[in-house]
């Protein structure tokens, strides 16, 4: 059996997950899409126009639309 690293996980408030690490990440549809940089952006307003990567859409929404 060999040992995998679990990836890092950091919220950033109003903005994208960032997650360091991963070999791929699984969207809301159950669909792999796999990681080839050592961290990823992803989207947590759900509006990216390249779910599930974050295009930083979340820089123009009012504050009180941000995730939190």
């Amino acid at each position: 059996m060999t040992e995998r690293a679990a990836a890092d996980v950091v919220l950033c408030p109003g903005g994208p997950m960032l997650v360091r690490g991963a070999r791929h990440v699984v969207d809301a549809d159950g669909t792999r899409h796999p990681v080839d940089r050592p961290v990823v952006a992803v989207c947590r307003c759900e509006l990216s126009a390249t779910l599930p990567w974050c295009d930083a859409t979340h820089k123009r929404l009012p504050d009180e639309r941000r995730p939190r």
